[in-house]
C-alpha cells in the first residue's frame, strides 16, 4: 500500500483549498444564518467540476477513484460543513447508485446532468418507521403496464429541495422482505412527487432536509435502477461507499479543529503563559492529533481497499463509527480548549461542535455500525 497522493489529486487539494479561502469561507456565515447555500457558490462549485467527483470522465466528471474522493472531501470538510454535505451527498449516495447499478440508457441520460451540477441528486430511503431498520420501508411501488405507480413518504433526504433525481427505495413485493425492495431513479416533474418543507436541523445549515410524498407517483419501467428486488442489497452497497466518504469529512473537520486549537493554545495565556504550556491542554492536544492519525489511516486503508475491489462492508462501517466518533470527541475538546469562544456562535468552533453530533446518526447510527461489524465477524468466524 502507498498512501502518498498522486500529485494530481495533491493539485485538486490545492485547488479546493484555494476555493475553500477565497470563495467559502467568506459566505460562511451568511450560510450558516440562512439556512442556504448562494447560488453564486453552487454555479462557482460547478465551473470547477465539484458536481462531478465520483463521475468517470466519460460522462463529463472527474473520475475520481475512492482515495482521490476521500482526499477531496477531507479537504472540503475543513469548510461549513453543510456547504460539504451538500456536494458529498450529491457525489456521494446521490450518484454511487447510477454509477455502479445504471445501465447504459441510465448512464447517458443522467450522469453528463450529475456531472455538471445541472441536476443535484439525492438518496431517499429512510422513512418514519425505516430508519436504522431499513428492511422495514413501507413506500411501494406497484407495476402498471408501462410504469410503476409509488405511494409513500421519505424523510430527513438531504438535497431534497434542490434535488432534480432521486435513488428511491421502494417494495415492490411484501411478501419477500428485504429481497422485495427495488431501486427506483425518480425525477422531481414526475406526477404524483412532492417535497415537504424544509426541515430545521441543530447543524449542517445550508445542507437543505425535507420530506418527500409519493401519491400515485408514475416511475417508466426503464427507471428501474438494477434489477427488481435488488434495491436493498443496492442500498447497502451504496451506504458502504458512502460511510467511507463520510469517514473523510470526519477527518477533514477534526483535522480542521485540531489546528484552530493549536494556534488557540499558543496565543491564549493564564497563569502566565501559553495555556498549551498547561499540561491538560497539551495532553487534550495529543490526544485528538493522534485520534485522528488513526483515522487517516483506517480511511485511507478503506479507501484503498474499495479502490481494488474487495469487499469493505465491514471495514466500512468501522471507519464510519470511529471517525463519527472522533470527529465529537476532537470537537468537545476543541470546545473545552477554547473555552468562552468556542461557545460563541460568530466564531467556527460552535458550529463545528453541533454538525459533529449528527455524524453519529445518519448513514447509519453507531449502533448500526456496531451491529454491522459484529455480524461481519461472526460470519467470518463461522466460514473458518
Amino acid at each position: 500500500m502507498n498512501f502518498e497522493l498522486s500529485s494530481d489529486i495533491q493539485s485538486m487539494k490545492d485547488a479546493v483549498r484555494s476555493f475553500i479561502q477565497n470563495e467559502i469561507e467568506p459566505v460562511a456565515l451568511e450560510i450558516e444564518e440562512n439556512d442556504a447555500i448562494p447560488a453564486a457558490l453552487v454555479q462557482q462549485s460547478r465551473s470547477i467540476g465539484l458536481f462531478g467527483i465520483s463521475i468517470p470522465e466519460q460522462y463529463g466528471g472527474l473520475g475520481l477513484d475512492t482515495v482521490g474522493k476521500c482526499a477531496v472531501f477531507e479537504e472540503l470538510a475543513k469548510t461549513i460543513n453543510g456547504y460539504t454535505v451538500m456536494l458529498a451527498t450529491h457525489n456521494g449516495i446521490g450518484t454511487i447508485g447510477v454509477v455502479e447499478f445504471g445501465n447504459a440508457e441510465q448512464k447517458n441520460r443522467y450522469l453528463p446532468k450529475m456531472a455538471s451540477g445541472e441536476w443535484i441528486a439525492a438518496f431517499a430511503l429512510t422513512e418514519p418507521q425505516a430508519g436504522s431498520n431499513a428492511a422495514n420501508i413501507r413506500t411501494t411501488a406497484v407495476k402498471k403496464s408501462d410504469r410503476y405507480v409509488l405511494n409513500g413518504q421519505k424523510i430527513y433526504i438531504t438535497n431534497s429541495p434542490q434535488a432534480h433525481v432521486f435513488t428511491v427505495m421502494a417494495v415492490t413485493d411484501a411478501t419477500l422482505g428485504p429481497k422485495g425492495i427495488t431501486s427506483f431513479l425518480v425525477e422531481k416533474d414526475f406526477p404524483g412527487f412532492h417535497v415537504g418543507t424544509v426541515e430545521r436541523k441543530m447543524g449542517l445549515h445550508g445542507a437543505q432536509s425535507a420530506q418527500l410524498y409519493f401519491e400515485d407517483l408514475e416511475v417508466p419501467l426503464e427507471n428501474v435502477l438494477g434489477a427488481e428486488g435488488q434495491g436493498y442489497t443496492n442500498a447497502l452497497k451504496i451506504l458502504a461507499n458512502g460511510r467511507i466518504g463520510l469517514a473523510a469529512r470526519c477527518l477533514g473537520s477534526s483535522e480542521y479543529l485540531l489546528d484552530k486549537s493549536l494556534a488557540y493554545a499558543h496565543q491564549r495565556e493564564q497563569f502566565g503563559k501559553p495555556i498549551v504550556e498547561q499540561q491538560v491542554i497539551a495532553h487534550y492536544l495529543a490526544e485528538m492529533a493522534t485520534e485522528i492519525e488513526v483515522l487517516r489511516s483506517m480511511t485511507y486503508r478503506t479507501a484503498w481497499m474499495a479502490d481494488i475491489g474487495m469487499s469493505v462492508v465491514k471495514e466500512a462501517a468501522m471507519v464510519k463509527l470511529y471517525g463519527s466518533e472522533v470527529y465529537n470527541r476532537v470537537a468537545d475538546k476543541a470546545v473545552q480548549i477554547h473555552g468562552g469562544l468556542g461557545y460563541i456562535s460568530d466564531y467556527p468552533i460552535e458550529r463545528f461542535y453541533r454538525d459533529a453530533r449528527v455524524t453519529r446518526i445518519y448513514e447509519g447510527t453507531s449502533e448500526i455500525q456496531k451491529n454491522l461489524i459484529a455480524a461481519r465477524l461472526r460470519k467470518e468466524y463461522l466460514s473458518k
